[in-house]
């Protein structure tokens, strides 16, 4: 018997890295050292750029919108998921992504798709401006299907002591900025499938006007996460900038919770901007209460800004020179840290 027999097969482990190999090095920073391959990733953090710096860490998944990604058999976005996840959690404290290390686990090694996967959170990488230091394939046949896997990531940032973010920076009279989402993200899809591919019986190849473009469902429920990191870094320079919400599972009331003080409440008015129609499509099909829609989607927001009043539309009019959509969601008012949603959202 051999390795090979019980269903793992080094030699595909090791083509996948190869095939790899030259996607990890376009992520590559001034700060690391050797090459893809080693025991462990090196980084040689240059400390003479900081005064008191902060390691900040993160880790996620991206659950199982990797089932849409296996039954479509497109592989090259969820990386990109994978690395939102992990990078705009990390952005939220003020921290720069310096580097990610991925895991990939899977029912069998089938080389082209671990490149397609690895290709993904390389691109990913390279658009927040970290480093994709290393990771671990691991083949488990007998526990997951040959078609089957997931994947997982871990990164690291560093921020200034004096400069991270959160609610100790958040003040009444604050601005609260919102910036659009690129749709679902990568959260609520087990109630997406339920609703849209089980009770719904919709076909993925379906293809809804509404998306625009020719769009199928399965197109648009495979758009990837939208990475905020690098603007919203360089945003920190350009406005006083209180505080980040990730907006992921538990949607803006969730989220945006976690960064206010005991003392103050956000005012979110629905009627600033519109849901995409994916958003629509869900509710409708699975006849879901508001509620519970906004406890569990992004509902058309990524990212959340916390700006100083005056530098409200110092912050819009950057933020649009960067190509992101973004509105005054609300404000920052007297309260007790919690998140009052109020309005409706323009429908049709």
């Amino acid at each position: 018997m051999t390795y090979a027999d019980a269903g793992v097969s080094i030699h595909a482990g090791e083509q996948a890295v190869a095939m790899l190999k030259s996607k990890v090095k376009r992520t590559t920073r001034p700060e690391v050292l050797g090459d893809l391959g080693g025991f462990a990733g090196l980084f040689k953090l240059d400390m003479s750029k900081y005064k008191e710096p902060v390691l900040a860490s993160s880790t996620d998944g991206v659950g199982t919108k990797l089932v849409i990604a296996q039954t479509m058999g497109i592989h090259d976005t969820v990386g990109i998921d994978l690395v939102a996840m992990v990078v705009d959690d990390l952005v939220a404290c003020g921290a720069e992504p310096l580097f990610l290390l991925d895991y990939i686990a899977c029912g069998e090694v089938v080389p082209d798709r671990i490149s397609e996967i690895g290709a993904g959170i390389a691109d990913g990488c390279r658009y927040a401006g970290c480093a994709l230091l290393g990771g671990e394939t691991a083949e488990h046949p007998g526990v997951m299907r040959p078609d089957e896997y997931d994947i997982s990531g871990t990164g690291v940032g560093v921020v200034e002591h004096d400069a991270i973010l959160g609610k100790h920076r958040v003040e009444v009279g604050d601005a609260v900025i919102a910036m659009r989402s690129s749709g679902l993200h990568s959260n609520g899809y087990s109630l997406v499938r339920h609703v849209l591919l089980g009770a719904g019986r919709m076909r993925l190849d379906t293809v809804f006007d509404e998306f625009g473009h020719q769009r199928t469902l399965g197109e648009e429920l495979l758009t990837p996460t939208k990475i905020y990191a690098r603007d919203c870094l360089d945003l920190m320079k350009e406005a006083d900038l209180r505080a980040l919400a990730h907006i992921t599972g538990g949607g803006v009331p969730g989220n945006l919770s976690r960064v206010l003080p005991d003392n103050a409440d956000a005012v979110v008015d629905r009627s600033t901007w519109r849901p995409q129609p994916i958003f629509d499509l869900v509710r409708e099909k699975g006849r879901i209460d508001d509620p519970e829609m906004e406890s569990t989607f992004n509902m058309g927001v990524g990212m959340i800004a916390i700006v100083a009043p005056a530098d409200a539309d110092r912050t819009l009019a950057f933020l649009a020179g960067r190509g992101i959509e973004s509105w005054q969601l609300g404000e920052v008012v007297e309260g007790t840290g919690s998140v009052q949603m109020v309005g409706s959202h323009t429908r049709g």
